[in-house]
């Protein structure tokens, strides 16, 4: 059987495959333009799905990575704002240190007391330190509020308890800071397990030292009182309800230890019969109550002998709580190194991470060059010869031949 193809026809599908391979080379041409394999999710529905996803993961990531500088931000200012805190007290505890020393006169301990007060100001400015976003850093959640103020002669924290969380990967959240309540409350009063202070109505000249914990697991909390039932005799009291007991007793010598319960304090000068020091069992406070308790003490006229006694036993208990809240401030810096520790592991998976999804894509959708390179050369040479063809059957005719 015969098929005849007509001129008209023969022309059609000649024009068809010029353009056909025009439109190849010129797609060809396109990818090598732009590096791309994949133009539209008609040259690989599969791909370009797969594509689409791995780019909704890198977006996340790099999210994720702007969340871990945020975090890195706060967690660096909050560290070196915990350093200043510390230097701020280590040198309040050196004036506290001069102005126990006996030959230190009244007048010259109102002059540390003045730059303690100042210490005490700059504290309550690094309490109230802002972000680079312009956010308290120890407000808790309410980081527009200012954290401390304050109000009728007392230091107030206005922020609340809470904590804020950076996601900085998929399943790793980070607290991003520490409320003021946590970094400047929460402190262990006295020693930690304990707390001891003179009667203010003591008219000796005795003082208690801060005391020290010799077995914990002995040691049953509440409070106690050393009662002096003469100027050479003493008797702890426990606080039991209607009647005392008495859990020891024992001679009086000066700069002696009195242990009971697992603890031990001591007692120095001359204590009157009727006088007592209280043993209490430790609570949380804040520092700047603790200071302005400090001021206060400073502020003691020590003319007479139990007013020497009442201002030595309240010293030496500063002198205790601002080595607690040293301490205390050590601590929650570990915490922030510790977090910021953390960043630094979640930021180098989540980089090693966004380099693997990278290269997925790219395999997905960037060209070989060599190869679409051989192939723009072949469709360029299919092209060059559709067009001659084209040519030469543009000028087939019936009238040609007669």
């Amino acid at each position: 059987m015969t098929t005849r193809v007509s001129s008209a026809g023969l022309h059609f599908r000649s024009l068809n495959a010029l353009m056909d391979a025009h439109a190849r080379l010129a797609k060809t041409q396109e990818q090598v333009a732009t590096g791309k394999r994949i133009l539209t999710p008609a040259d690989d529905p599969v791909g370009a799905t797969r594509i689409q996803d791995l780019t909704r993961q890198i977006a996340a990531s790099d999210q994720y990575l702007r969340n871990n500088d945020v975090a890195r931000a706060r967690l660096s200012l909050e560290e070196q704002t915990l350093a200043d805190v510390g230097t701020a007290i280590g040198r309040i505890r050196e004036l506290v240190v001069q102005a126990s020393n006996d030959t230190v006169d009244y007048s010259s301990r109102q002059m540390i007391r003045i730059e303690i007060e100042g210490r005490v100001q700059e504290l309550i400015d690094l309490g109230n330190r802002k972000d680079g976003q312009g956010d308290y850093l120890f407000a808790g959640l309410a980081t527009l509020t200012q954290p401390f103020a304050r109000v009728a002669g007392a230091v107030q924290y206005f922020g609340d308890q809470g904590t804020r969380m950076q996601q900085v990967s998929e399943t790793q959240r980070v607290v991003d800071g520490d409320s003021g309540f946590e970094v400047f409350g929460r402190i262990a009063e006295g020693n930690g397990a304990f707390v001891t202070s003179a009667s203010a109505a003591n008219t000796g000249s005795g003082s208690v030292s801060t005391g020290s914990v010799i077995d914990r697991s002995v040691w049953p909390g509440g409070t106690f009182r050393v009662q002096f039932t003469s100027s050479t005799s003493w008797q702890v009291v426990d606080s039991a309800v209607p009647t005392p007991n008495v859990v020891a007793t024992g001679p009086y010598a000066s700069d002696g230890a009195i242990t009971f319960n697992g603890v031990s304090v001591t007692v120095s000068g001359a204590p009157a019969a009727g006088d007592e020091f209280v043993v209490r069992e430790s609570a949380s406070t804040d520092l700047f109550s603790q200071l302005d308790a400090l001021v206060a003490t400073l502020r003691i006229n020590t003319e007479q002998p139990a007013d020497k006694a009442q201002y030595r036993t309240q010293l030496d208990g500063s002198l205790a709580q601002l080595d607690r809240a040293l301490d205390h401030m050590l601590e929650v810096r570990a915490g922030v190194g510790v977090r910021l520790s953390t960043l630094d592991t979640a930021r180098s998976a989540q980089e090693d991470g966004n380099l693997d999804l990278q290269q997925l894509v790219s395999d997905l959708r960037d060209i070989d060059y060599a190869e679409a390179a051989s192939r723009l050369s072949l469709q360029y040479t299919g092209l060059q010869a559709a067009q001659k063809s084209m040519a030469n059957i543009a000028q087939l005719g019936l009238f040609d031949y007669l």
